[in-house]
């Protein structure tokens, strides 16, 4: 028998760079969000800690210690035994947090299976500064360098378009080409947003401080933008350090399956992908 979780992505609905610490990290204020596509973690019984990767974004990722997965079981509990599987539908390195939502899902089922106490999210930033908000996946301000985090946050019910050229990025080299690492925060209070057109009128007047330079890096995601604006969404715009970007569409509108199936034909080399915010 195994436990089983549900690794979410993991959407920045906004990313403000708000400056630079002593030791190189950056400071974020940033309105995150989960959407009902993600991968699932699952854990049976087992003497040793192992790892297969499955699924169809499962090529290339590793399958060793390096993968966040094992790290963040051997962190829960070191020497413990499970046979973990993780079957990846997101695409990796992409700006949806999908190895910190993997390494979250892993940390809820391992507690579960090992009879443990789920870690306080605070504690987990040591393996990766995603991790404290995947924990608990419910939409949040996050602040800091990923470990200040607000109350869960109500989001409007909203379908989501997730859309990625089919090429990496490195987070590293897109905080590098930032013009600025000072810039405004969101306001002090975030308002009540009545519907999905709602929360995207108050997204436009926001930012992700990292789109240009990712753009400048590579140009697919520009191309991704400006295809997205074509299906007339709520809002288009890059997610993290991307390449993934997200559109948003009235609840029940039926526009991000629409826009997925076809983009999907335009460009069947991206990966595209229609469901809701949770």
């Amino acid at each position: 028998m195994s436990n089983k979780g549900f690794a979410p992505a993991k959407i920045n609905l906004t990313l403000h760079v708000t400056g630079q610490r002593a030791d190189g990290y950056h400071l974020l204020d940033s309105l995150v969000a989960f959407a009902d596509i993600g991968d699932s973690v699952s854990a049976r019984p087992a003497e040793t800690l192992s790892l297969r990767v499955s699924g169809p974004m499962a090529q290339g990722v590793p399958e060793d210690g390096s993968n966040l997965v094992l790290k963040a079981a051997d962190w829960l509990s070191p020497g413990k035994g499970a046979a973990l599987e993780l079957e990846k539908h997101l695409p990796p390195a992409s700006g949806i947090g999908g190895g910190s939502s993997d390494a979250a899902a892993a940390l809820r089922v391992l507690s579960e299976l090992w009879g443990l106490d789920l870690p306080d999210p605070a504690h987990t930033s040591t393996l990766g500064a995603d991790i404290p908000v995947c924990l608990d996946a419910r939409p949040r301000r996050m602040r800091g360098v990923g470990d200040d985090l607000s109350e869960p946050v109500v989001l409007p019910p909203a379908e989501i378009l997730l859309v990625n050229p089919g090429h990496p990025v490195s987070t590293l080299s897109v905080f590098a080409g930032l013009g600025s690492r000072d810039n405004p925060a969101m306001a002090d209070e975030l308002p009540a947003w009545s519907d999905a057109a709602a929360l995207a009128d108050w997204l436009h007047d926001q930012r992700n401080d990292l789109q240009q330079p990712a753009c400048e890096m590579l140009p697919e995601i520009g191309e991704v933008l400006t295809e997205l604006d074509l299906m007339q969404p709520l809002i288009a715009r890059m997610s993290g350090s991307g390449a993934t970007c997200f559109a948003l569409y009235p609840d029940a509108s039926g526009g991000a399956e629409a826009a997925c199936a076809r983009l999907a034909d335009l460009h069947p080399g991206w990966w595209c992908r229609a469901g809701r915010l949770l």
